[in-house]
């Protein structure tokens, strides 16, 4: 009776992500579903209105999977957060309530959701991965060895590749407006997912959600921990990380060792080398045994520094490492 309830009450969604053709489906905000398209596309994330996607009929979906997997659900004081397998094998996670808000103006809380297939592609090719017989193998953008002079040039190359960037500076420099810049030089394409304390970013991009974890205001029980579970599962191509804190900064060191590309975050340091050692110090708050050595060698290689100085006035650039 209960997996009747449960398709029953899912047949909105489902009509979505049982399409053959669907990889992947995501729910920014109620009357809008973002398809992730199978196959080789320019343009993988495509909009669809859909008017029965209403936040009561989301969240009646969340509740009734919960009860139906007898998993523990309470946005308010609880966890917000509800994982499952759905009965077609789809997995299924999404978080409702004031972790999670889609503007400035929804001071309710809003909800988002990612239903991913497992539907096989009967088509497959090696060509698709470009293994050819008697051909070399390609080379990927993030691949290259190869970091041009000009400042410039290295930081659009490193935003291009996808490169994990810390952006550095003391108070008032403008690190948060810088992250603001990077985000309208990425694709639109791209899905993007904040984690934040308090909303600074200012998101162009269509297909995006914002994770709040307030300081102050946190009631329930979704930490930074819960954070890495939903962020992996939300299948994001860019993850801005906000501003570097002692109860962050595992959680965000962790997510920087997902495989994910373009992870941008702030922390408050006057060197590259102090931004480095700020994150460690930071890390150390949740991790104690960490490593710090073998952790500063594995930064260097997988994080860019930008350090921002400022006198008076004028903010400037004054290292990228």
């Amino acid at each position: 009776m209960a997996n009747e309830v449960l398709l029953s009450t899912l047949k909105y969604l489902s009509n979505w992500y049982s399409q053959s053709n669907i990889e992947e489906v995501a729910v920014d905000k109620a009357g809008e579903v973002w398809l992730r398209l199978r196959g080789k596309r320019e343009i993988p994330w495509v909009m669809e209105k859909d008017k029965n996607l209403s936040k009561q009929y989301l969240t009646d979906i969340m509740n009734i999977i919960a009860n139906s997997y007898e998993v523990p659900f309470d946005p308010v004081s609880g966890t917000p957060v509800v994982y499952a397998t759905l009965p077609g094998d789809e997995r299924f996670s999404g978080i409702t309530g004031k972790n999670v808000l889609y503007d400035n103006d929804d001071i309710e809380g809003g909800i988002a959701i990612a239903i991913r297939t497992k539907k096989e592609t009967v088509d497959f090719n090696f060509a698709d991965y470009g293994l050819v017989k008697g051909q070399n193998l390609q080379k990927l953008q993030s691949q290259s060895l190869d970091e041009p002079t000009d400042p410039y040039e290295k930081l659009m190359q490193y935003i291009k590749r996808g490169d994990h960037l810390l952006i550095s500076g003391a108070t008032s420099t403008g690190k948060t407006t810088f992250l603001n810049n990077i985000l309208e030089i990425l694709s639109p394409n791209l899905r993007v997912i904040t984690i934040e304390d308090s909303r600074e970013l200012i998101v162009p991009q269509k297909n995006h959600v914002h994770l709040l974890l307030s300081r102050t205001q946190q009631t329930n029980q979704f930490t930074y921990k819960d954070v890495i579970d939903l962020v992996v599962r939300m299948t994001p191509d860019a993850i801005m990380g906000g501003e570097i804190s002692t109860e962050n900064a595992g959680a965000i060191w962790e997510l920087m060792n997902t495989g994910h590309k373009h992870f941008y975050a702030t922390i408050h340091a006057d060197s590259p080398e102090s931004a480095y050692k700020a994150f460690i110090d930071r890390i150390i708050h949740t991790f104690p045994n960490l490593n710090q050595e073998q952790a500063l060698q594995e930064m260097k290689q997988k994080i860019h520094v930008v350090q921002i100085g400022r006198e008076g006035n004028i903010r400037a650039i004054t290292d990228i490492v």
